[in-house]
């Protein structure tokens, strides 16, 4: 069949998709693809029909087409241009070069089967030749490879004006989210030295609960029952951790237990967080224009949640000047908020937002901070990434008072590492504090208070 009878194929060349292929030199070295589970080895001739392909798709029919059947056109026009050149390619050359060019169109390029496969949880690239990504705690490198610089750069691009946001030379670092929610950093050239980067930290399809948590080993059944009476009693929570500890996925189980009447606002960089509750208004910062104009932090969003008649107000992460609107926001009436933040462990965590809120300028001596933290939080859970890959909750503390010029804490649990399995797994156990809560008055009043006993002494 002849492409003219195909419905996509024009006489012009598609610029809009940014899957133009730059020109190939017939007789270079092949380069190695990936596709689906396959490594794909495109030899010249085929680079040559990429282009040729390209050259002859027409915008308008491409983007009225569903993708299954775009993908059967496009294998066809492959089918029919491969004849007409004597380039000899089996079905599954066919296959994997049809459906590179249709996740360029209207996908994510090189990136789609990786975005496809829920056992990945980051996705790390380095360059358009080093792809990384993230399974079970674990890196691992894959054989994925954009074209060169500017096919990397042009998913970049795709990526940050899906959310009306821009990257380029002069403004060259960005934070995004996909269409699923994942989280996306990019940052290019001149700052990435070895090119374009791009980090992603997926979004998961089914969010996860205490139950799913308990059977990954991220915590016991008793920890979970006092979270979950932390969460109903509307107890002020930090959750704390380094990068990929897995904060926003513990902030994510405990919002589960919200009242489902209570009105949320959440602040957020890039909106990841995946609420249940039917009356939720999400606000995301947005950066400066290109004019230096224009900006939207999280202090200017956390300030207009006060006084948007919240019940609770949920800041995806704590880092900066906004730590003294959120202390406000704890301690005037808005019980129940909760908030992440990157700390070492739960002490840590307390001198880092006393550092954030001298940012704020406020003028307020260190002591005066102090009273302010403990009086507005009231329990810290610090989570860590460990050495055999998984994510577990190591400390649960709860802000006790102040004594002179010193916090007093009490750990309700910390793990403690007894050993490590002949599968490389680590396991411990937890010491529990039964001491008696500062907000035990706040348990009654929940008719909460026997079952926080009886959590513990489960534990």
């Amino acid at each position: 069949m002849s492409d003219s009878n195909l419905p996509i194929f024009g006489r012009r060349r598609i610029e809009t998709f940014g899957a133009t292929a730059p020109a190939v030199v017939l007789g270079e070295a092949p380069e190695a693809r990936f596709s689906g589970d396959h490594k794909v080895t495109i030899r010249p001739e085929v680079a040559e029909l990429r282009n040729l392909c390209l050259a002859r798709m027409d915008a308008t029919a491409v983007a009225s087409l569903a993708p299954e059947r775009l993908l059967n056109e496009v294998e066809r026009l492959i089918s029919d241009l491969a004849t007409d050149k004597r380039v000899q390619m089996n079905a599954r050359e066919q296959r994997a070069l049809a459906t590179e060019l249709v996740d360029d169109m209207l996908g994510l390029g090189p990136l789609e089967p990786l975005l496809l496969d829920d056992s990945i949880n980051d996705i790390m690239v380095n360059g358009p030749d080093h792809t990384f990504v993230e399974r079970g705690g674990k890196l691992t490198q894959v054989p994925v490879r954009f074209r060169d610089w500017a096919h990397l750069t042009n998913i970049c691009q795709r990526i940050a004006a899906s959310v009306g946001r821009r990257v380029d030379e002069s403004s060259p670092m960005c934070d995004a989210r996909l269409k699923d929610g994942s989280r996306v950093n990019i940052i290019l050239p001149p700052l990435a030295i070895d090119g374009p980067s791009i980090s992603i930290r997926k979004f998961a399809k089914k969010p996860i609960d205490f139950e799913k948590l308990i059977s990954f080993g991220a915590l016991t059944p008793p920890i979970a029952r006092v979270l979950e009476i932390a969460a109903r009693c509307r107890l002020n929570i930090i959750i704390s951790g380094g990068t990929g500890s897995g904060k926003t996925t513990m902030m994510n189980a405990l919002s589960r237990f919200i009242d489902p009447a209570e009105r949320i606002v959440t602040v957020e960089d890039a909106a990841e967080l995946q609420l249940q509750q039917p009356h939720i208004v999400r606000l995301e910062t947005r950066p400066p224009s290109l004019e230096g104009k224009g900006e939207v932090n999280a202090r200017d969003l956390v300030r207009n949640a006060l006084r948007m008649r919240p019940d609770r107000i949920i800041i995806g992460e704590v880092r900066g000047a906004e730590a003294f609107d959120m202390l406000q926001a704890m301690n005037t009436g808005h019980d129940g908020s909760m908030s992440t933040i990157h700390a070492n462990n739960t002490r840590d965590a307390l001198a880092r937002i006393e550092n954030m809120v001298q940012m704020s300028s406020m003028g307020l001596t260190p002591r005066a901070i102090r009273q302010q933290v403990v009086s507005s939080v009231n329990l810290i859970v610090q989570v860590e990434r460990q050495r055999d890959g998984g994510r577990r909750v190591v400390q649960v503390t709860e802000i006790a008072g102040i004594e002179g010029e010193t916090q007093l804490l009490n750990d309700i649990f910390k793990l403690e590492i007894t050993g490590e399995t002949s599968a490389g797994r680590l396991t411990g156990r937890y010491e529990v504090s039964r001491i008696r809560s500062t907000f035990t008055e706040r348990l009654q009043y929940y008719g909460l208070d026997r079952a926080w006993t009886n959590a513990l002494e489960d534990s």
